[in-house]
């Protein structure tokens, strides 16, 4: 069964920690819900801009309907990893995501946090939770590449529909 986000977090919170697991095929997708209901164990699964694109976001959204009705006993999350905005309100709209990642960290800190906003506002209208990555990291992650020289001090802003700021630069 597909929750939201602030559900899984209401359940596990002060008590154990939830998986989030990056999939992008059949295998994946089987391996993980075998797991975890075996485990007895909610769990949240992570689907990034290069996943949608290498199975086509149908394809993985199907794979994943289907082992909802294989392993009925299943309790996850759909989270977008790593979003840009356009991917973000895609996910958004199409009422199988629990919560997004917005990543406009090649952006200037400002941009950032306006995109972060619209972001926000338009997942929230929907009960969407939202991470939002507001620094960079130095290395690379899917097609962002940061030299060490111009990475900044990672914060990562994680908020759920109810909350509305956003943390400010080094809060």
């Amino acid at each position: 069964m597909i929750v939201t986000t602030k559900q899984l977090y209401q359940v596990a919170y002060g008590k154990f920690a939830v998986g989030a697991y990056n999939i992008n095929n059949m295998e994946q997708i089987l391996g993980l819900f075998r797991g975890n209901v075996q485990s007895q164990a909610p769990f949240i699964i992570q689907l990034s801009k290069g996943a949608r694109k290498y199975a086509d976001k149908r394809m993985l959204e199907a794979l994943i309907r289907t082992a909802e009705k294989m392993f009925g006993d299943a309790i996850f999350a759909v989270h977008l990893d790593h979003g840009d905005e356009e991917t973000c309100y895609d996910c958004i709209d199409s009422g199988f995501y629990s919560s997004v990642m917005i990543d406009a960290s090649h952006e200037s800190f400002e941009e950032n946090i306006a995109i972060t906003k619209r972001v926000v506002d338009r997942a929230h209208q929907k009960g969407i939770s939202v991470e939002a990555e507001l620094g960079q990291l130095g290395g690379v992650e899917e097609d962002i590449k940061v030299d060490r020289a111009s990475r900044s001090k990672k914060s990562s802003a994680s908020m759920r529909p109810g909350e509305n700021s956003i943390p400010r630069r080094g809060a």
